[in-house]
Formats: C-alpha cells, structure tokens, sequence
C-alpha cells in the first residue's frame, strides 16, 4: 500500500477505519487470485476452466460467499463482442490461443467483507491490449478527481466516455446490465450456507436491493449508470469502478475499491483503498522507464 493510502487510513478512526482494513484484505486475496491463475493459463484452456481455478484458488483460502461467481472472458469476449443478454457473459468452452486477451472478474466475500475485481491480461504479447492498460491510467486520474470535485456520477460517467472517445476507444462497460461503471459493494453477513442465484450471492444482492430501496427513498442509487437515475453527487461508501474499453475485438479494464467519505477535505472525501495493486505498478514502473 502507498505511503498516501497508509497515512490516510491512520487519520480514519473506528469503524471506518477497520472497514477500509478488511475490504483491502479481501481485494488483494483476489487480486492474488488473479495473478496466480494467470500464470498458469495455457493454450487450450477455457473460460469454464478458468473460472473454476479462480474458485478453487479462493475456496481453498477460505472463500465461501460471492458478490458474483468468477468470470473469464477470451478473444473477442474481452469486448464483450455480441453480448447481447446476460447469460452471454457466463464463461463458455472459448478456448484460450497464444497473443489472446483474457480478463479475469472475480467478487470474493471473504470475513464478511466484498471486493470486485477485474484484472486485464494476454497469453504472450498483445500490443493492443497493452495500449488500452496504458490508456486505462487516465480514467482511474479522472474518475478520482471528479468524484473529489462531488460531481453528479452521471456527469461523471459521460466525462469518462468523452475520454475513451477522444483516446480512439468503445465504452464496453455500457454493455453490463443497466450499463452501469460501478456499484457499491458492502460488508456481508457470514453464514455457514451461501447460496447463488444466477451467478450471484444472495446475500450481496439482498444488500444491494436494500441499498437501491434506501437510496431510491433518498434520491440515489447503488448503481453508477448513463441514465437518470445517477444524476447525483456521489454517495459516501465503498464502490466497485471498473472502466472497460474496448478496439476492436479486444478488451481491457482494471477494477477496484474507491472509497467515498463525507470528509470536506478533499484527500479524504474520496480515494483508492489500494495503491498497492498489478495495474498501478504496471503504470508506475512505465513512468518510470
């Protein structure tokens, strides 16, 4: 973790404070995850099989609820060509070629705390794909700034698609349901059975239906979406932001926690929980170079 994030989180006191602790804790176990099962894809290998290894991976570390099962994307799928209804997005037999784009999304709930991550890889060299992490650093610059300037997220939203445009990119984040670029996520009761429906854990969707009739009451919504519904300034919690784009027939995205307090201060009303993750030291080590 960053010398920012640590001095931050020292000035958080209580509860906050151990929240940001146990959602970093979950959201490097599955960055970990990421990592691990990347280094072991193969040519021949399909999304239904990687997918299994990132629940085995996590299973085997303690991992017994989901905000969602794992996913894996190969190829084209990466940009989510010809996804049209949500059942596309579940792994199939697509196996994996050498020089091909893989994403792999998992949302593990492990300690009663969730994360959702996305991490962008290929089998051997893909400059395009290359391209588009490198481009990905300026969103995760605008998204932060603005939502620090307590921007409406829908503003917000069309300001990132005004990027990608001028960048040369599709926005591919607008073909999840609702179109949304982020969610939030929230701590999760522990239960010794933890069912799924659809792919997702029961329980984080009870939490994220409570949070959507919470907020329709209040005037905000869970989901960070183009539509009307997230013409609203940013609301305090954990969300899960995930900017994907797309050229074609390859995809990339990065996905993480950023934090949104009700702080005046403008450091503390909203940051990444984690500095320490493969896509920041990936574009660390480029401004280096």
């Amino acid at each position: 973790m960053g010398g920012d994030t640590r001095q931050r989180t020292a000035r958080l006191t209580g509860r906050l404070a151990a929240d940001l602790s146990g959602f970093r804790g979950v959201q490097r176990l599955a960055y970990e995850c990421a990592e691990a099962v990347a280094a072991q894809l193969r040519p021949g290998v399909t999304e239904r099989e990687a997918a299994r290894m990132q629940r085995e991976w996590l299973r085997q570390r303690g991992v017994r609820d989901w905000f969602h099962l794992p996913f894996a994307w190969f190829g084209d799928r990466t940009a989510f060509a010809n996804l049209k209804i949500p059942l596309q997005f579940f792994p199939t037999n697509r196996q994996l070629e050498p020089g091909m784009p893989f994403i792999l999304d998992m949302a593990p709930v492990h300690r009663g705390y969730a994360a959702d991550i996305g991490y962008s890889g290929s089998l051997g060299l893909n400059p395009v794909q290359d391209r588009l992490m490198s481009d990905l650093r300026a969103h995760r610059e605008l998204i932060l700034g603005q939502v620090r300037e307590r921007r409406p997220l829908r503003e917000i939203y069309e300001n990132v698609d005004r990027l990608m445009v001028r960048q040369g990119y599709a926005n591919r984040h607008r073909a999840y349901p609702f179109g949304v670029i982020a969610h939030k996520i929230d701590r999760v009761r522990e239960r010794r059975w933890s069912p799924t429906a659809f792919g997702f854990g029961v329980q984080s969707l009870k939490g994220l239906a409570s949070d959507a009739l919470h907020g329709h009451r209040e005037g905000w919504s869970p989901l960070w979406s183009p539509y009307r519904f997230s013409d609203h300034a940013p609301q305090p919690g954990m969300w899960a932001v995930e900017p994907h784009l797309g050229f074609r027939g390859t995809g990339a995205k990065f996905e993480e926690i950023l934090v949104v307090t009700d702080s005046r201060d403008p450091e503390e009303s909203a940051f990444w929980l984690d500095d320490d993750l493969p896509h920041v030291r990936r574009w660390a080590e480029e401004k280096a170079a």
